[in-house]
């Protein structure tokens, strides 16, 4: 196995026991980019040299006795909303080109804080608004979309050229490339991620999340860039299951595990092999002692016109300035949809905040029945590059975008933390995810029960980029 291969919690047990030296990750991880960066496109901009010396910087200190934790020495992409001090931050657009940060975000600091060494920054779909992400591929099928606005970021860690990355999440940009690429994407509770130095689209709806490789690796980038819980202690990790007391790392267990399961909306014009794969893992869920409810998905009629009568004026506001002054400058589509903003009367708005507080409510009361609600994370496998839409087997026509957010937005609507995991693939060997939605701050219920199906089941594989997954892919993740 290359360094490369290893998820960042075996790099980091290799790391603190000196079986492996930072150097030498870093090493093969810029080697993995040489090779793969020409098929998936994933880099807005690579940082090798400033990588190798922090890599050196860390093996010098882990030598010294000044280990600073799982984080040390463990490559990281970050997307290129996410301010870094000296280096390009363009959020995906000419309109900030060439734009270099003086100071880092606070989510950059952190990661620093710990260890962690910049490999570069990830692409974006244009100030992550949008769910495809143009610029990059899907390390499965190159002729597919990788998902987006954090395409670059779940492309990065799927083709294993970065140990983990960093994405943000509106409307389902972690979950959405995470799903499509074979990754676990995480989007916290809203507020829980610091998002000063992040580009905004929408303030209200705006998260910062890590995208990776298993589930473990997820609750360690989140205890390193999350402020402290209600009770003060740190967050991610290996926390207790939503009941006051920690879940033992044995056998894998979900006894006791309340698991809704909507008869509604998340079941709603999906692809049959998604649907499938998903209802094999609540099976599977059951399998290991969880209990499953049926659970009906409250005002799911308001979700899709809450999220965007919030999403679309913020985002107008945000870009007023630089819409102005340049709008030539911003993507077509981009542009298009930031125009109309301007045509949504204030009164939407206020509309859009109330119906976030009823569906608040009535989520957090469906939240106190079951510990937690399982379902797609996306309607169907990566589109086609290209594709407009898809047809569902009623005959409706749904835009891409449209599908892909769809499921995603009620967890951004509500705040509410969720997480996407590798459940299966399709039949041409395109990765299929599960989205697990808790109660809020249940960051460590969610990461418990997701360990516990991935220990049971084996995480997804990293995609063969220069082999079989030009010509249709692998069989995916059992």
């Amino acid at each position: 196995m290359q360094p490369y291969e290893l998820s960042l919690t075996e790099a980091a047990g290799a790391i603190g026991d000196r079986r492996l030296s930072p150097v030498e990750l870093i090493d093969s991880l810029l080697a993995r980019i040489e090779e793969t960066e020409p098929l998936v496109s994933a880099y807005a901009t690579v940082t090798a040299e400033p990588a190798r010396e922090r890599a050196a910087a860390a093996e010098r200190e882990i030598a010294a006795g000044r280990y600073r934790g799982p984080l040390h020495g463990i490559p990281m992409a970050l997307k290129d909303l996410i301010d870094t001090a000296g280096v390009v931050t363009a959020s995906g657009s000419a309109v900030r080109a060439g734009r270099v940060p003086e100071r880092d975000a606070t989510v950059t600091a952190r990661l620093k804080q710990a260890g962690a060494v910049l490999l570069g920054k990830s692409h974006t779909h244009e100030f992550a608004y949008g769910l495809t992400t143009p610029q990059t591929r899907n390390p499965w099928a190159p002729d597919r979309v990788p998902g987006g606005s954090s395409g670059g970021s779940a492309a990065a860690v799927a083709a294993g050229s970065a140990t983990f990355a960093l994405g943000t999440d509106t409307g389902g940009s972690i979950r959405v490339p995470a799903a499509l690429t074979g990754a676990v994407g995480l989007k916290p509770t809203y507020g829980t991620v610091p998002r000063d130095g992040v580009a905004a689209l929408s303030w209200s709806l705006d998260h910062v999340g890590p995208i990776t490789r298993t589930v473990r690796d997820a609750g360690l980038v989140l205890a390193a860039i999350a402020d402290p819980g209600p009770d003060g202690q740190g967050r991610g990790g290996n926390g207790g299951n939503g009941h006051g007391e920690q879940r033992a790392h044995g056998e894998p267990d979900l006894r006791g595990v309340r698991v809704g399961v909507p008869v509604d909306y998340f079941f709603d014009h999906v692809d049959p092999q998604v649907e499938a794969a998903v209802r094999t893992a609540l099976d599977r869920m059951a399998g290991l002692g969880a209990t499953l409810v049926d659970v009906a998905v409250p005002l799911h009629r308001y979700i899709q016109a809450a999220h965007w009568g919030l999403m679309v004026p913020e985002a107008t506001a945000y870009h007023a300035t630089e819409l102005g002054g340049a709008p030539e400058l911003y993507g077509d589509d981009v542009r298009v949809l930031l125009e109309a903003g301007a045509l949504l009367p204030a009164v939407d708005h206020l509309r859009a905040q109330q119906a976030r507080t009823l569906m608040r409510r009535e989520w957090e009361g469906l939240l106190r029945q079951v510990d937690l609600i399982a379902a797609p994370s996306v309607p169907a496998t990566a589109a086609s590059a290209g594709q407009q839409a898809f047809t569902w087997p009623d005959g409706t026509v749904e835009g891409v975008a449209d599908a892909y957010v769809r499921f995603s937005s009620p967890a951004n609507v509500t705040g509410l933390p969720a997480l996407s995991l590798p459940v299966g693939a399709d039949s041409a060997g395109l990765p299929i995810g599960m989205q697990l939605i808790g109660r809020p701050y249940g960051e460590a219920a969610l990461l418990d029960a997701a360990d516990a199906y991935e220990r049971a089941f084996g995480p997804a594989p990293l995609a063969d980029v220069v082999g079989h997954a030009l010509v249709g892919g692998p069989s995916g993740p059992a």
